[in-house]
Formats: C-alpha cells, structure tokens, sequence
C-alpha cells in the first residue's frame, strides 16, 4: 500500500451509530482518522445541506491520529466541513471519504435517497476517492463481524488504485455468511405505499408515516445490486454525480 491515508468518516445514522464504530476501526487499522458525523440519525437526507442554521460541532475525541467530532448539521455538511479548513488543529485534507456503514440496505433506488450516499458523493465532488458501505440490516444493534475483512480489503484496492474523478462507491453487504463480491450495476425499482395513515392523539385528524415496499422491477436480472445481494454476495456500484442521460441528450432537439 502507499503512503498511509488521512481518511475522513462519516454516516447518516449518527456518530454513536455501531455501523459507524466498526468502519472506524477498519480506517484506524489503514491510516490517520477524522470522524465527523451527525450528533442524531440523519437518514434519508441524501445530499441535503443545512443553509438557514448555523452548522456546530463538539469534539469527542483527539489524539495525534485520531479525532472524532460530532456535528449538528447533516451528512454532507460533515464532509464539507472536514474539507473547509474550519477544524482549527486539522492541517491537511483527507484522502479518503468513507461514509457508513449504514444500518439498511443502500442498493436499488435507495442510493437516491441515502445520506450515506450523498456523503459519499460529496467525497468524490471534492476529487477523493470515496466509499458509501451499507448492511442490509436496520437494527441498531445489528452484527457487523463478517463484513470488516471484506469490506477493509475493498477500502484497501481503491486506496491503491484509485478511482476516476468524479466517482464514488456503493458498497452493499447481505446479512449472513458473505459467498464473495460483485461488480454490479443499480437494480430498476420503486417504493410503493410509502406512507401508513395513523390517528392523531385526541380525534384531531390523521398524520402519517413513511413505510412502504420496494418493487424490484427487473426481478430475474442476474447483473444487479438485488440480485448479488439476494444471492450472498456484497454488491459493489459504481456512483457519480453526473445525472445527464446522454442518449436522450444525442436525440433531443427543440425549435422555437
């Protein structure tokens, strides 16, 4: 391996978050650490920023190669602050971004929505290579012991190879036994009857809550994130920020 990386992390369910906990000690094995990550679960932010507050931050911990904060903002002002200079005895940039490990699934059209992935995103806007990891587990104390080798080892290759500008990771893993790794691409699919309706204390109306199904729309696909995942395997996706359709872009043409 090169040089020893500086390697900023994050996530989107909070700094105390146990997904958090374990990719932290996958980082503080390769390099020097940066934590910054919301105070509370931020979940489903994407990339969302905070622009009518003040962002804030606590400092929990700091030793010469570690330093971990909390921050009130969201996952992407985490990653803007780290790069932005404002952390007083912080003297050189990240190398890395690695955001996660996420408490659920990532894969399909979740990447939208992820403020795991948006971090992440952000990462590769700043031209480093970056790296969201999810679980397919929401509980909050969910086992993350049979990802760190495989996921350290993914952390590892980009670190020596690199990515292209502009592009990050979308790491998923299955719970359970891990059968290998797969280059993927994104599954088609959509979240269907998203919100479940609920009385209002009291008999003053209803309110609702966000649930709902995923509909996976290309179901017998054998070269897709859900199908690696249904099948053991972590999947791994290739994100960027450019969202041009481009052969649209070849055809579309308008006159006024």
């Amino acid at each position: 391996m090169k040089k020893k990386p500086f390697i900023l992390v994050t996530n989107d369910d909070g700094v105390q978050a146990k997904g958090i906990a374990m990719l932290t000690e996958i980082a503080r094995e390769l390099g020097d650490v940066l934590v910054v990550a919301p105070d509370a679960p931020r979940s489903g932010q994407s990339s969302a920023m905070t622009v009518n507050l003040p962002v804030m931050y606590h400092e929990l911990e700091r030793s010469d190669a570690f330093t971990q904060l909390a921050c009130t903002g969201l996952p992407v002002d985490c990653v803007k602050l780290a790069f932005s200079q404002q952390i007083p005895h912080l003297n050189r940039r990240p190398d890395m971004v690695l955001s996660g490990i996420n408490h659920g699934s990532n894969a399909a059209i979740n990447v939208v929505y992820s403020g795991t992935m948006g971090a992440a995103i952000e990462g590769a806007l700043y031209h480093v290579p970056s790296i969201g990891f999810s679980l397919c587990n929401h509980e909050p104390d969910a086992d993350f012991s049979a990802v760190k080798a495989p996921f350290r080892a993914i952390v590892e290759q980009i670190w020596r190879e690199g990515l292209p500008q502009g592009v990050c990771l979308n790491v998923n893993a299955p719970t359970g036994a891990i059968a290998g790794i797969r280059t993927v691409r994104q599954s088609r699919g959509c979240w269907r009857n998203e919100f479940m309706t609920s009385a209002m204390p009291h008999g003053n109306g209803v309110c609702f809550w966000l649930t709902g199904e995923f509909v996976n729309e290309e179901a017998a696909a054998q070269d897709t994130d859900e199908a690696a995942l249904n099948q053991g395997f972590i999947s791994v996706q290739p994100v960027h920020a450019d969202m041009t359709h481009y052969p649209t872009l070849q055809n579309l043409v308008f006159k006024m």
